[in-house]
């Protein structure tokens, strides 16, 4: 048992490297999901995809990429690894860990990741919303270094940190669903009968980005107000405007297409992670 607990903590940045794959498919979708949150008139998912490729085209729904490659590089690779590295340290004999342990790793992960990841995800949150503001009023971040480099000379280093508030809630909800569901949903799978193949990663993958989804909407539509401008300057203050000015659904809105970009990023994710465990082996 103690080669396989060596076996986990060598393994541990792959997390990053699948995740960075991963959002290279899912990102167009991470986009829609921004331009839903932030506008003011609700308007039907097609009409916001139509608006965005007919005034931007493929360029538009692509905006920020190099933004949120960098964050899955920050941010997943120090929550995924965190987790990887203390669930190693504390597993049984068996291998196994209590789902609340699984839960709790996952939430500190999650915590201390996104303070990796925040800086990326304020220039990515921007990046992607700039596509639906007019020309006069856009930031112009050409790449993910001249945002971050924009940022710190314009606002000062502490707006690299802006939603930070609302983003390390939604960070620990993110990575119960995406890591501890997913390390449950593969142990009851795999207890069930099925092997460790393809179709339990599927399966594991699938039921953890639905749980996320679900757990994270609301603080990831506060976090993406609070990330947007200075309009706001707490998630005590966001939360009472939308409230107050929108309604509870508010804080759903744009789920469904979270829902489509959160399960496809966690299941590529899972997939590609389990790929790679193949492919790069610990050493012996």
């Amino acid at each position: 048992m103690s080669g396989e607990k060596k076996q986990q903590q060598q393994r541990w940045y792959l997390g990053g490297m699948a995740a960075c794959m991963a959002v290279c498919f899912t990102h167009p979708l991470d986009t829609i999901k921004v331009h839903l949150q932030t506008q003011t008139e609700k308007k039907p998912i097609r009409q916001v995809v139509a608006s965005t490729l007919r005034t931007n085209g493929m360029r538009g729904i692509y905006s920020g990429l190099s933004a949120s490659i960098m964050r899955q590089g920050t941010y997943t690779t120090t929550r995924f690894g965190f987790y990887e590295v203390a669930r190693a340290r504390l597993q049984g004999e068996d291998g196994k860990l209590s789902f609340s342990l699984k839960v709790l790793l996952a939430a500190g992960g999650g915590a201390i990741g996104i303070l990796a990841g925040n800086p990326a995800d304020v220039v990515n949150v921007r990046m992607q919303n700039d596509m639906r503001l007019p020309r006069e009023q856009r930031l112009g971040y050409r790449n993910v270094v001249h945002g971050l480099y924009r940022v710190v000379s314009v606002e000062g280093p502490a707006a690299l940190f802006r939603g930070l508030q609302a983003n390390i809630p939604r960070s620990m909800m993110i990575n119960v669903g995406q890591v501890a569901c997913y390390d449950q949903a593969k142990q009851t799978v795999m207890g069930l009968g099925m092997g460790d193949n393809m179709a339990t990663h599927f399966l594991s993958s699938f039921v953890a980005g639905t749980v996320a989804t679900a757990l994270t909407q609301p603080v990831d539509v506060m976090k993406t107000r609070l990330m947007q401008g200075t309009q706001y300057n707490s998630i005590v203050t966001v939360f009472t405007a939308i409230l107050r000015t929108e309604g509870p659904m508010a804080f759903y809105k744009g789920f469904v297409p979270a829902w489509v970009r959160l399960s496809p990023q966690t299941i590529l994710t899972w997939v590609f992670l389990e790929r790679l465990r193949i492919l790069f082996p610990p050493a012996a």
